[in-house]
């Protein structure tokens, strides 16, 4: 029994250190199924996302989503927290429970209560000082998980931070995307809003930007994919329906639209597609993008919805290439990076964007947009009443010069 208690004792310590290390210090994304932390997820992430699914009211939905991440975060450090607290508890029991302790009854179970209280008490530190070790090599063992502990309260106060700081430069992309594509964001409505003269290079620079978002996270959300969790605080917005959006519209670029951002399009839409297929990797999505390849699944852009974004785009003023290839060319584009894409949406419970933007969504930049286009036209006016007035200005001038 006391041989038992020390090689379980061994491996819950060392399991716990382990994927602590791997989950937090480690940069590069550890590899094995039977790791704690994914093991930890895989349990608890399926009966909360079936609850949130079974939730009616949408708001609520996105509520009970959106506690799982920092919730979870929790609980992760709180399981760790326990295996180290039962793993010491075990090797004080295989080392025959050498504590003086007045309270403790003489059998088994009141040992290992024993046991239990003064490794709960050294992990975190308390140093009560009621339950007095006997020998060296339990000592030893206490400074070893009071060292433990310390360690552990360390690497949460680094790895919180981290998280929070990564999570807010994610946001922050994806809060300026609502100006640039709508909320939801969508491919068209990118490009229309980026038909104006100088469009193609303000659009190049929005693209270099997306390039070095999508490669942020794939560092930050491959080294910590419970980032993948956190949602965006408005309904309406997420991480994946923006990287979805900028692929749809680096796809439009490369196959349908011509210009100088073509080329960049390329560059984006091979980072941010890199991103989408490593996140389905570390979440072993591999299953659910081949069912859905292999179903079809339902099309985000039909036949006629294509005519419709194209019609979109003309009506923006934006030129097309005109060439009967252009809806196969941009099929096959999407063929890369859709089915992951949907394969993330399904399995994080998270929407993908349209093409077209919702007749009655709600969107601030339209109204800036009314407000400013009126302003151009009255501005315009009297821009011409101050040309006339300064040319009749000019000419009485020139008038009276000749008359001197």
């Amino acid at each position: 029994m006391r041989i038992a208690a020390l090689i379980c004792g061994l491996l819950f310590c060392l399991g716990a250190v382990l994927d602590a290390f791997q989950t937090i210090i480690l940069p590069r994304r550890p590899t094995g199924r039977f790791r704690i932390t994914r093991l930890f997820y895989v349990v608890t992430w399926s009966p909360w996302a079936t609850l949130a699914r079974h939730t009616g009211n949408p708001k609520a939905r996105e509520q009970i989503y959106s506690m799982y991440g920092p919730g979870s975060l929790i609980f992760l450090l709180m399981v760790w927290a326990l295996l180290l607290v039962v793993g010491y508890s075990l090797l004080f029991f295989a080392l025959g429970s050498p504590f003086a302790d007045s309270m403790a009854t003489p059998n088994h179970l009141g040992h290992l209560r024993t046991d239990l209280y003064v490794s709960g008490t050294t992990l975190f530190t308390l140093g009560l000082g009621d339950v007095v070790p006997r020998t060296l090599a339990a000592r030893a063992l206490i400074i070893l998980e009071s060292a433990t502990g310390l360690g552990l309260v360390a690497l949460v106060i680094g790895y919180v931070p981290v998280l929070y700081g990564a999570f807010s430069k994610r946001e922050v992309s994806v809060a300026l995307l609502d100006a640039r594509a709508g909320s939801p964001p969508t491919s068209t409505e990118l490009l229309r809003r980026h038909s104006f003269v100088g469009g193609q290079e303000a659009l190049v620079v929005l693209l270099i930007e997306w390039e070095r978002w999508s490669a942020e996270i794939l560092e930050s959300h491959i080294s910590y994919p419970i980032l993948c969790y956190y949602r965006s605080q408005h309904d309406n917005q997420s991480w994946l329906s923006a990287i979805t959006a900028v692929l749809d519209s680096c796809a439009l670029l490369i196959s349908v639209v011509p210009g100088i951002a073509s080329r960049q399009a390329q560059l984006t839409f091979a980072m941010a597609r890199h991103a989408l297929v490593d996140l389905g990797h570390v979440f072993h999505l591999e299953k659910r993008e081949t069912e859905w390849l292999a179903r079809g699944g339902p099309d985000r852009l039909p036949p006629q919805s294509f005519d419709n974004v194209c019609d979109a785009m003309v009506e923006a003023g934006l030129r097309l290439c005109g060439d009967p290839e252009a809806p196969a060319r941009l099929h096959a584009l999407r063929a890369l990076y859709e089915p992951h894409a949907r394969a993330l949406a399904d399995y994080l419970g998270m929407s993908l964007p349209g093409w077209i933007p919702e007749p009655r969504a709600k969107d601030q930049w339209k109204t800036v947009e009314a407000v400013r286009s009126q302003a151009a036209s009255i501005f315009k006016e009297k821009d011409i009443v101050l040309s006339d007035q300064s040319e009749v200005m000019r000419l009485n001038s020139e008038e009276r010069q000749e008359h001197r």
